[in-house]
């Protein structure tokens, strides 16, 4: 049985529309329809449709025996765009750029501003790759080492691993952004204008297709 037979069958099961089902899972009834069409195969928000479908998301991308859901939080974070995570350098309120968005959900008591990302590209691989999901809190500090979320000065934002180099006279942290990956360059705050806009505080890795 496919994912998306597993999600109609459960859907049709408990009596849910699409889009009664969208909504409980925080997507757009375009996306659910295209998961139940088969065109969706790695959805992004997995944990909100299995809340949804009140099934074990390991279940829905597996198979297997049916299994009910563990209680999990219900915490919305907003999954955004690199474009829309750089506008963040400007404004703390996410409402003020991002429109309408996908979610993500989360047990854990971040702060009011913290957004998820899907990670696009290879710089950070072979810890992150492409189509991963990072969360990112906007209050937290990042210490040496931690991850981060930056405006880059080109009107987008990046991810990166931060490495402090120095204060200067007026008490201003300099700070490297460095790429997992050694076939992309260091990005250096004493060279062009970097933000740091949130750290890191959680990390998704989702079932690839081999």
């Amino acid at each position: 049985m496919s994912l998306a037979k597993r999600v109609r069958d459960r859907r049709t099961e408990l009596g849910l529309t699409q889009v009664e089902a969208a909504e409980l899972a925080g997507i757009r009834q375009q996306s659910w329809g295209s998961l139940e069409d088969g065109k969706t195969q790695k959805p992004r928000n997995i944990i909100g449709i299995a809340k949804a479908l009140q099934c074990d998301p390991d279940w829905l991308l597996n198979g297997g025996a049916f299994k009910t859901m563990k209680e999990v939080g219900t915490r919305k974070i907003p999954l955004i765009s690199y474009v829309q995570a750089g506008a963040l350098a400007h404004s703390r309120d996410i409402s003020d750029y991002c429109g309408e968005f996908e979610y993500v959900l989360t047990d854990r008591d971040w702060s009011e501003g913290t957004f998820a990302l899907e990670i696009d590209g290879d710089s950070m691989e072979p810890e992150f790759k492409s189509g991963d999901v990072i969360v990112v809190d906007p209050d937290i500090e990042p210490y040496p080492g931690e991850f981060v979320v930056a405006a880059n000065g080109d009107h987008e934002a990046t991810f990166k691993k931060y490495r402090p180099t120095f204060t200067d006279m007026l008490g201003k942290q300099h700070f490297e952004l460095v790429p997992l990956n050694d076939d992309y360059p260091i990005l250096n705050s004493s060279d062009k204008p970097l933000k740091i806009i949130g750290t890191m505080v959680e990390h998704r890795i989702y079932r690839r297709k081999r």
